[in-house]
């Protein structure tokens, strides 16, 4: 099939479930990337694209980036964790462009009638050796089939699978990120430059601190974030703090200060395990609707469903933005951040909610 090259908003739709069919191997995959059953709804359906997907993380392994082939991500379009015990991460979808076609806008022409190359065939026909059944029967590993506890098999499990090691210095990249329409050239530069300063602070010249301060200083005259990578001060092998504010979804949090969540954290920046990432930095201080609690999530590395000891809650529009990592600069993937109540501060809705298109995009945890 010829490679479509989809950049970022652009419209697409997605092929009919027995074209799907034909793309995939027994398991349900396609170039060790699995179809998931929630996915076959979004059949007939038009979408934009959010990012061309031609690299992602590895939260598998080691955090570094890897490249796909003929991957992207399109506006909304989550997963619900349904087929994976109800896994609460919502985790933005890829789709290989084999299971898509270009198309001119989200609706039809007036009048007209969809094609029946459009049309999602809910029959579990056998098409080219794969079905329907073969899609969910993928979603467990096979040597785990009968056992009390399954080990569940989705994409965020398969990354490395389906992907090849991507080094930082690859200069590529960062071109089609750009021609891709991923991340604009200011974006682009502003990330090299952070890259830069960080490296000069890690360089062991014994100007770190200074260099922080500098960077701090000239970032509040502009109204930029503050240095993202600080360490946590609650001594080691001290209990971090918990708070309690039985937050529910639809309402509406502020974000603590930087310095006052890092006066929860331990020096691994961690609270009660769960880790405050430099990503989350550029959110402090914001305010954010609740989107969900995360009690339960398939633990990337085994493919197990975990129960979160304190559950967390992931914020509407609040993603990893990948521009403070090196090894996965630009990453795509828009993972929700996990959160922690004693990092937030329940407040009243405010008269105008802004949301930008691309928000209310990333919110939504459909399919």
């Amino acid at each position: 099939m010829t490679t479509l090259k989809l950049r970022a908003g652009e419209w697409v739709e997605v092929r009919s479930q027995e074209d799907i069919l034909r793309t995939l191997d027994k398991r349900g995959q396609l170039d060790n990337l699995p179809f998931m059953p929630q996915m076959f709804q979004c059949c007939g359906k038009r979408f934009r694209v959010y990012k061309r997907a031609h690299k992602t993380c590895d939260t598998v392994n080691d955090y570094k980036g890897r490249k796909m082939k003929g991957g992207v991500h399109l506006e909304g379009v989550r997963c619900d964790g349904q087929a994976y015990g109800g896994c609460d991460a919502a985790c933005l979808i890829f789709w290989k462009e084999e299971w898509l076609r270009r198309v001119a806008g989200p609706l039809l022409p007036s009048g007209s009638v969809p094609s029946s190359e459009m049309v999602a065939s809910r029959d579990a026909v056998r098409v080219a050796g794969c079905t329907e059944a073969d899609v969910v029967a993928g979603t467990r590993a096979i040597a785990a089939q009968d056992g009390p506890e399954p080990t569940y098999l989705c994409q965020a499990t398969q990354v490395p699978a389906a992907t090849e090691p991507l080094a930082w210095w690859n200069v590529k990249q960062y071109a089609e990120d750009y021609f891709s329409g991923n991340v604009t050239l200011g974006r682009m530069f502003r990330g090299f430059a952070y890259m830069g300063y960080r490296s000069l602070i890690n360089s062991g010249i014994g100007l770190g601190s200074g260099l922080r301060w500098l960077y701090d200083k000239w970032q509040g005259h502009t109204g930029g974030v503050p240095y993202p990578r600080r360490q946590g001060q609650i001594p080691a092998g001290e209990r971090t703090p918990a708070g309690k504010l039985d937050l529910q979804p639809g309402e509406w949090v502020r974000v603590k200060s930087y310095k006052d969540i890092l006066a929860t954290l331990n020096p691994e920046n961690r609270n009660r395990g769960l880790f405050f990432d430099a990503e989350m930095v550029p959110y402090c201080g914001g305010t954010y609707r609740v989107l969900k609690r995360v009690s339960r999530i398939v633990n990337e590395k085994n493919g197990r469903l975990q129960e979160m000891k304190t559950p967390c809650l992931i914020l509407e529009g609040v993603v990893c933005g990948a521009q403070y990592s090196e090894c996965r600069l630009f990453c795509p993937r828009a993972i929700y951040s996990y959160w922690r109540e004693s990092w937030l501060e329940r407040v009243p809705p405010p008269a105008a909610a802004p949301r930008t298109a691309s928000d209310q995009a990333l919110a939504s945890p459909r399919a």
